[in-house]
């Protein structure tokens, strides 16, 4: 009896759920309309193409509706009522997929169903107009095993081409087109391959337009961004690698040129000027000396002492310091036979030294002395920092000995010329026993080729910086007194802006990779690329060009995206802080705004009080989901109108200027909306017993609070945090502690939020929640938040902060 009627419950409760509502695009008006012919099973998803459509039910089924020309029987083509996939029995499909006129499924144990239109092979079938019957795909991996199935997460179809993500978090594509970003000029591709220019990245989504393509990938963590080095003229290796730590520089010269080509006296200048060899483990231990000696020393401390000159051989830069007495020290990492020619290049330096302070002397300026003042003192390179040694300095100097000469071709983008940083290394008269090492190129030839060096050095410094850059560069370049003008900024601009402030542990507002969380919980540190076709500037690159391979979309970058949708010829990107960025086509206003270009990213003014949680893009229209006060999802309409029934208009389409919420309160609880070419769906849920009520209101609740929680992060901690004066060290570190604490709470409530609105477009199961499934995740991450009463009360202060100017916000 009991199970009589927990059946009957499931089944009633099963017809007020998954109800699909289908609209005609271009009309904002209508009232939307029960799928005909559809009975009451559950639907958990829905795909849309030009004139057809898929269902996926509760129970693993796939129905198609619409119009089916590569259907076998007449009857099936224009059916009265979605029939049943027969193929699919069997199979407990998870997902599909719906392109212009194709169609796509993924099971349960990863395996791509494809059916539809296969002209251009997006079916992945050869020589076959048309594959009336869903037909299995077989991909597989030659760089594993070609036995082996790759296993399908999802999949994303568009006119001519079909995506689909493994469950390596790689990308496989097919069809014809550059949008299948594949290094091939012949099509069609009916073999699924990789997308080589994205292996390695873990993908997180795929989505296809017409003719381009999207993916969401997770942000390489901090440890794995290397700055790009020089390479070896020979064979293209890595020359040089230098790595920007947050308190010292690692440079490292390990290069040895496989193809052993002999250099000649002009390559083996450039070698001298370009290659270092300093120890790694003694930049390790100066920059640990220098961190300890800024916490123990609120004001370093300049000592009276001078630096020699730099001494060069030809396979390596070899930097070595005279100290006051004249003891000379040479260290060198390979056996490579000193150049002969010493006293020429020591005559020229010396010309060079003369030479610059006379002008200097023309000019008004005055001339540099032997001994440098207190605060511009230099510590000896090879005696240990003490306490009265300026720390500051003793960095600065040590990464200019590790550069070598090659501080004067690299630098000279800041504003320094190049007989000004000659200068620096060189004193004003030569002391006896001094001895340096050079190349037997004459001084004329060692000008020439470091003059070019410095010349296409400099301009390539400019091409790859800002003009906000290079202003900010010539304007601090004339008013530093450091050791080596130029090169603190240039080594670490993090310590220049620190330079008078006690050293402590510097706060990430963006956590990295945590292991756990990011496991179970949706990632915010994303990335978006794009490739295919851009006429309409869909691609987001800020041009209209096409590209054959994926390229990021920069100005995304840091927008914490989290759902990816491709429209006919647009784009759009959901953010963890309920914001949406269009781009692309905007012919009849479905990017959501009138801002251009539209070739770039731009936010969609859809509401300005409520965020948007979930999204649909069609041929040449939008759709946003978006939270209200009662709890109870909006949808807004932007893009084609048509003209009603009986207007005096022209038969051309028109466009909405704004958004246009519709009027759907009365259907129910909008879970997910699906656009196609001419109509658009909605799958509604009536609020049973108030639990999907429950649900919205706690998804909406989460959003909202992280929402508030990032305008904090960004106008009050990031601000307070890069203030020059913050009182003591202890006040610097508790205010440090508590933003740490606070941005890793910040962020975990944006997963959750961002978790919440996927649970709502599945099942809706109240025991697959992941604060319940994993309640220690969040447990623990509160208690860290609230074990300190002081932490605490900041962190209750910061917030009512942030209320305050979010109501002065509304209010201006």
């Amino acid at each position: 009896m009991d199970s009589k009627k927990r059946s009957s419950t499931e089944a009633e409760g099963s017809k007020e759920r998954g109800l699909v509502h289908v609209w005609q695009a271009g009309s904002c008006s209508v009232t939307p309309e029960r799928l005909p012919g559809w009975g009451g099973k559950t639907v958990l998803q829905a795909a849309l193409g030009v004139k057809h459509g898929v269902l996926l039910t509760e129970d693993g089924e796939v129905y198609s509706f619409g119009t089916l020309p590569w259907r076998s029987a007449p009857a099936e083509i224009c059916p009265s009522s979605p029939i049943l996939e027969n193929a699919l029995v069997g199979q407990y499909v998870v997902t599909v997929a719906s392109g212009s006129f194709h169609s796509g499924a993924v099971t349960e144990s990863g395996i791509v169903y494809m059916w539809g239109e296969n002209s251009a092979g997006q079916c992945a079938v050869a020589n076959q107009q048309y594959v009336p019957e869903p037909n299995p795909v077989s991909i597989s991996d030659s760089e594993t095993s070609s036995l082996l199935a790759v296993r399908i997460l999802q999949l994303a179809c568009g006119e001519e081409h079909t995506l689909a993500l493994s469950i390596s978090r790689e990308i496989w594509a097919w069809g014809t087109g550059c949008q299948l970003g594949l290094i091939t000029t012949s099509f069609p591709v009916t073999k699924p391959q990789k997308v080589e220019h994205l292996a390695g990245r873990v993908v997180l989504q795929v989505a296809c337009g017409a003719f381009h393509s999207l993916a969401l990938v997770q942000c390489l963590p901090s440890q794995d961004l290397k700055p790009v080095p020089e390479r070896c003229n020979q064979c293209s290796q890595l020359l040089i690698t230098m790595t920007d730590k947050e308190d010292h520089v690692i440079i490292s010269d390990s290069h040895c040129c496989p193809l052993g080509v002999t250099l000649s006296e002009s390559q083996a200048e450039n070698q001298a000027s370009t290659a270092i060899s300093p120890s790694t483990e003694t930049l390790d231990n100066q920059g640990e000396v220098f961190e300890n000696t800024l916490v123990e020393n609120d004001l370093p401390v300049a000592t009276d002492t001078n630096v020699g000159n730099v001494q060069t051989t030809g396979g390596d830069a070899i930097s070595s310091q005279q100290d006051t007495v004249g003891t000379t020290e040479i260290s060198s990492a390979r056996n490579v036979p000193l150049y002969p020619d010493t006293q020429a290049v020591n005559e020229y330096m010396q010309k060079l030294s003369d030479h610059s302070v006379r002008e200097n002397s023309e000019n008004g300026e005055k001339p540099v002395p032997s001994q440098p003042l207190v605060e511009e003192a230099v510590p000896n390179l090879h005696s240990p920092p003490t306490t009265s040694t300026s720390a500051l300095n003793s960095l600065v100097v040590s990464c200019a000995s590790a550069v070598g000469v090659r501080v004067a071709a690299t630098y000279e983008a800041g504003a320094l010329s190049l007989k000004k940083v000659m200068n620096f290394y060189s004193t004003a008269p030569c002391e006896p026993g001094t001895q340096a090492g050079s190349s037997s190129i004459g001084p004329e030839g060692l000008k020439d080729s470091r003059e070019e060096q410095v010349k296409q050095e400099s301009m390539q410094g400019k091409k790859s910086s800002s003009l906000v850059d290079i202003r900010e560069e010539e304007s601090e370049g004339g008013s530093r007194r450091l050791s080596l003008p130029g090169l603190l900024s240039q080594v670490s601009p993090r310590l220049l802006r620190k330079a008078a402030r006690v050293k402590t542990r510097t706060v990430v507002l963006t956590p990295t990779y945590s292991g756990e969380a990011d496991a179970l919980l949706p990632s915010l540190r994303t990335e978006v690329w794009t490739w295919g076709k851009g006429k309409e500037g869909q691609l987001g690159h800020g041009d209209v060009l096409p590209r054959l391979q994926p390229l990021c979309v920069k100005c995304l970058d840091g927008k914490e995206v989290i759902y990816l949708e491709a429209g006919g010829y647009h784009s759009l990107a959901l953010t963890a802080k309920s914001q949406v960025y269009s781009w692309g086509s905007n012919t009849f206003g479905q990017l959501g705004h009138y801002d251009f270009p539209t070739t770039v990213p731009r936010l969609a003014k859809v509401s300005s009080e409520n965020g948007v949680w979930s999204v649909a893009a069609g041929q040449d229209y939008s759709l946003f989901l978006v939270d209200t006060e009662d709890f109870q999802p909006g949808l807004y309409y932007s893009g084609r109108q048509d003209p009603a029934e009986g207007d005096n208009l022209p038969e051309s389409h028109s466009g909405t200027k704004t958004p246009v919420l519709l009027s759907c309160s009365k259907l129910g609880y909008i879970s997910r909306v699906t656009a196609g070419k001419d109509s658009y769906l909605a799958l509604v849920d009536k609020n049973v017993m108030g639990y999907i009520a429950s649900l919205h209101e706690l998804a909406t609740t989460e959003r909202r609070f992280y929402s508030k929680l990032s305008d904090i992060k960004s106008q009050i901690l990031r601000p307070l945090l890069s203030l020059e004066n913050l009182g003591t060290a202890s006040t610097v570190q508790l205010l440090q502690e508590v933003a740490s604490r606070f941005s890793k709470l910040c962020y975990l409530t944006g997963q959750h939020g961002a978790s919440l609105s996927s649970f709502l477009h599945g099942i809706k199961e109240a025991r697959s929640l992941v604060i319940l499934k994993h309640a220690s995740l969040f447990l623990d991450s509160y208690t860290e938040q609230v074990s300190s009463p002081v932490s605490c009360s900041i962190s209750a202060g910061l917030f009512c902060q942030g209320e305050q100017l979010l109501n002065q916000k509304r209010l201006d």
